[in-house]
């Protein structure tokens, strides 16, 4: 998929382990199954509730275009033209990446990466193997679309 910076299925482990900050938002502490990524997410969870133990898809992209073309970050639901890949999804925003941090006590051959993106206040951290992040650059908007998995 064109445009497309991360993917993978991650598992809800624990949710406001520092207590709940705020009435409608909870901080969801998740691991991911392939790439073995640590998540730290801010969900609304007033619009999309999420408790420990959900499993759900993450993508990281940098357009919602099926075809890979850059967009403006705008998106119109009465544009009937506009089949995206927000359509498989049950959750979308759309943030900026404010900073990315690599350890420097990794090897180089295992060197890990975290990448920071603020979506209108609503935090995340995306860390682990650098190579999974390689996309992810300082500035760039990308758009967060998760659907929770059946059991």
């Amino acid at each position: 998929m064109s445009g497309v910076l991360f993917e993978d299925i991650f598992d809800c482990k624990d949710k406001d382990p520092d207590g709940k900050k705020f009435d409608r938002v909870s901080r969801l502490h998740c691991e991911s199954e392939s790439f073995k990524m640590e998540l730290i997410l801010d969900v609304n969870t007033q619009i999309y509730p999420v408790d420990i133990g959900d499993k759900f898809r993450l993508v990281l992209c940098t357009t919602l275009r099926e075809d890979g073309i850059s967009d403006d970050g705008h998106f119109s639901p009465l544009d009937e033209s506009a089949m995206t890949r927000a359509n498989s999804f049950e959750y979308v925003m759309y943030g900026k990446v404010y900073r990315i941090e690599g350890d420097e006590t990794a090897t180089e051959s295992a060197s890990k990466l975290s990448a920071y993106i603020s979506y209108g206040g609503l935090l995340m951290r995306l860390q682990g193997d650098a190579n999974n992040l390689h996309g992810v650059e300082q500035d760039m908007h990308v758009y967060l679309l998760i659907k929770k998995l059946a059991f």
